[in-house]
C-alpha cells in the first residue's frame, strides 16, 4: 500500500501535516498561510501547572488547534478519531491507506526511532503524516525531517500510544471534505482578527500579559527559589520557545511570512511593513534564547543578568503589544 504523497519539509510539524495533506487533495496553501489562517500565534504561562518539575510555558495554542481553526475558516471538514484500542487504531489507520487516503497522527517524540538522539524528549504532540505501507514498516512522512521515513508496527504503536501529558490515544485524523472554491480573504482576515485578540487579551494567563507577568517573575525566582531552580525555569521557558515547535523566534518568521502573503492577497501593503516588524520581534526572541542558554550553561559574565533578562523580555512584550494593535487597525 502506498500512496502517491509528496513530502515537504517545513519549519512546524502541525502546519506542515495540514499543508501536505491539502495539497494531497489539491489545495495549494502555505506552511504560513495555514499558520496565519489558524491563528498560530499564542503564549500562555500556566504558573499553577507543572511540566517537566517547571511552570506551563507555552509559544502555541492546544495541538490540534491551528489546523482546527483554518479548516473551519476555509470550509473544509476533517474527521479526527482517537482509539482506546491500539489494535483498532492500526486497523482504521491500514484501511485508510487502502482507500489511498494519506492520514495525519498525533505521537509522542522521545521513540521516534529515526530522530537524533538530542531531539528526543516527552514531548507528545508532534504530528506525522502516514502515506503507506510496505513490507511491514509504516511508510512516514515528518514534515519536519529533510527526508520522507518508515516505522514498524511495533514503533509506530509506541509513538501513539506514549504516556503523559497530552497523551495522543492513537489519534488520527484526515480531510474529509474540501469545498471547490475557499474564501481566503475572509479566512485570512478571521485569522488575524482572532491572533489580535488572543494576544490583546486582558487576562493575565494568555498573550502579551502572560509575557509580563513571566518577565516580572524572573528575578523574583532568583530571590526565592535560588540560581538553580529559576535556571531550570528558564531552560524549560526556552526549550518551549525553540525547541518544541519553533514556538517563539521561529513562529514569529512564520508569521512574518504569512503577513507577507497576505498583504498580496489582500491588497493591502501595511501588512508588508507589519511583516518586517515581527521579523525583527522574532530575532529579539532569538537573542533572548542565547541570553538563557548562557546563563543555563554558566557561561554568562553579566552581572545582574535575572533582572537583565526581565527587562528584555518586558521589552519584547511591549514591541508586541504595539504591533498586535496596529495589526487590528490595518485588518
Amino acid at each position: 500500500m502506498k500512496i502517491n504523497f509528496e513530502h515537504h519539509q517545513t519549519a512546524h510539524c502541525e502546519n506542515g501535516v495540514a499543508s501536505n495533506l491539502l495539497l494531497n487533495r489539491g489545495l495549494k496553501l502555505s506552511e504560513p498561510m495555514i499558520f496565519g489562517i489558524g491563528s498560530g500565534l499564542f503564549f500562555v504561562y500556566l504558573p499553577f501547572l507543572k511540566v517537566n518539575f517547571s511552570p506551563g510555558f507555552s509559544y502555541r495554542p492546544m495541538p490540534g488547534a491551528i489546523f482546527s481553526k483554518a479548516a473551519k475558516r476555509l470550509g473544509i471538514k476533517i474527521k479526527r478519531i482517537k482509539f482506546s484500542n491500539p489494535k483498532d487504531a492500526q486497523a482504521a489507520l491500514e484501511k485508510n491507506l487502502e482507500q489511498n487516503i494519506p492520514t495525519g497522527l498525533q505521537v509522542g517524540v522521545f521513540n521516534l526511532t529515526y530522530f537524533p538522539e538530542e531531539y528526543k524528549f516527552h514531548f507528545n504532540a508532534h504530528n506525522l503524516v502516514v502515506y503507506g505501507k510496505e513490507n511491514g514498516k509504516f511508510l512516514i512522512s515528518d514534515p519536519v525531517m529533510d527526508f520522507a521515513t518508515t516505522l514498524s508496527e511495533a514503533e509506530l504503536e509506541k509513538v501513539r500510544y506514549a504516556k503523559g501529558a497530552l497523551a495522543p490515544k492513537g489519534h488520527m485524523y484526515f480531510p474529509t471534505h474540501i469545498p471547490e472554491n475557499v474564501n481566503l480573504e475572509e479566512a485570512i482576515k478571521k485569522g488575524i482578527k482572532d491572533t489580535c485578540k488572543n494576544m490583546l487579551a486582558p487576562v493575565p494567563l494568555i498573550g502579551v500579559k502572560a509575557m509580563r507577568w513571566v518577565a516580572r517573575s524572573i528575578p523574583k525566582w532568583a530571590e526565592k527559589k535560588g540560581t538553580k531552580v529559576t535556571n531550570h525555569y528558564l531552560g524549560q521557558l526556552i526549550r518551549m520557545q525553540e525547541e518544541i515547535g519553533t514556538g517563539g523566534g521561529g513562529f514569529r518568521f512564520i508569521y512574518g511570512a504569512f503577513l507577507q502573503e497576505a498583504a498580496v492577497i489582500l491588497k493591502n501593503d501595511e501588512l508588508k511593513e507589519l511583516s518586517k516588524e515581527i521579523t525583527a520581534i522574532g530575532d529579539l526572541w532569538r537573542d533572548f534564547a542565547v541570553d538563557i542558554a548562557r546563563v543555563y550553561k554558566n557561561r554568562n559574565s553579566k552581572n545582574d543578568i535575572y533582572n537583565q533578562l526581565s527587562k528584555s523580555m518586558l521589552h519584547i512584550a511591549d514591541l508586541e503589544e504595539d504591533f498586535y494593535k496596529k495589526l487590528r487597525k490595518a485588518i
